[in-house]
């Protein structure tokens, strides 16, 4: 049985949500075949681009008219990994591009660093390929920041911006995740990830190169000056979960630096609003609270 309730407070610029408590246990399959629809989903199969010397990998979900939605995945990641659970969700009443970047998954890679810069161009070069104008960008994580440098590199092609737990300095994540970090090694990377990266690329070798990459990149994060952040056009959700990696107090300072920002904390830690994979529950219902409250965001009005 699960039940929730939760308060949603507007005050000036930030859209909080105060509380939002889930109580959860053990469902059974039936429950969670029903909170979860991706369960019946039919397969969706996936398409190539040549995108700056790569090889990328992206699917199509939905079908609307409008600015698509792209999903830009985690560190690390593969698109089932970070939005599995909440992409049927999205695709309901959108469409949904979901993307998988440089060296991550089914997507080759490079003789050079991942990077959020060339990441954000690899983006902007796709959705020109698939002449889309404009678009929303749904960055979770390392995700968020490249959909960062995409507002900021390409504001041409950004609509709105769904920045979801991620920080523009390093002193916005709280210092055990740095801790953590120079201790990261291709032993300790979370197995789920493993499994997911293997079950797409049967490559192990790959596999260590994409960890050491990524690894590397978060070891040589680099501030995002703050007069980028302010130049961004785009309307942005900031999104965190109130025990993220990121401190509550940088994602109300980037409400502050975006002209048009809002901010979103829920309850639970990094990914557990959307059901991230690596995530400690399951069979709850935030992935499909979460995109409601996402897909309120990118329904509204655009300020001129």
């Amino acid at each position: 049985m699960v039940s929730h309730r939760h308060t949603v407070e507007i005050f000036g610029n930030f859209l909080i949500v105060v509380c939002f408590a889930l109580v959860t246990g053990c469902m059974a399959s039936k429950e969670t075949d029903e909170v979860f629809p991706s369960a019946k989903a039919e397969q969706i199969s996936g398409k190539y681009a040549d995108v700056n010397g790569i090889r990328m990998y992206y699917e199509i979900h939905g079908q609307a008219d409008g600015a698509p939605l792209v999903l830009l995945h985690g560190g690390g990641s593969t698109i089932d990994v970070t939005f599995g659970k909440i992409l049927p969700f999205l695709a309901r009443s959108r469409r949904v591009i979901a993307i998988e970047e440089q060296g991550h998954g089914r997507t080759s890679d490079r003789d050079q660093p991942v990077r959020f810069e060339t990441s954000a161009d690899d983006v902007a070069v796709l959705l020109g390929y698939l002449n889309i104008e404009k678009a929303d960008l749904f960055g979770f994580s390392n995700g968020a920041s490249v959909a960062l440098q995409a507002a900021i590199r390409h504001p041409h092609v950004v609509r709105k911006l769904v920045f979801a737990s991620s920080m523009s300095k390093k002193d916005g994540a709280h210092p055990q995740f740095w801790a953590f970090m120079r201790q990261a090694a291709f032993e300790n990377m979370p197995q789920p990830l493993k499994d997911a990266f293997l079950k797409v690329n049967p490559d192990p070798e790959k596999l260590k190169v994409m960890h050491d990459k990524d690894a590397e990149r978060m070891l040589n994060f680099k501030d995002v000056p703050d007069s980028d952040v302010k130049s961004i056009l785009a309307s942005t959700l900031i999104l965190i979960g109130d025990r993220d990696i990121v401190k509550p107090e940088h994602a109300v300072e980037l409400t502050r630096l975006i002209p048009d920002a809002r901010l979103l904390i829920l309850v639970g830690g990094h990914g557990d609003y959307m059901g991230e994979a690596v995530m400690t529950r399951s069979g709850t219902r935030y992935p499909e609270l979460t995109a409601g409250l996402i897909e309120e965001f990118l329904d509204a009005p655009e300020i001129n």
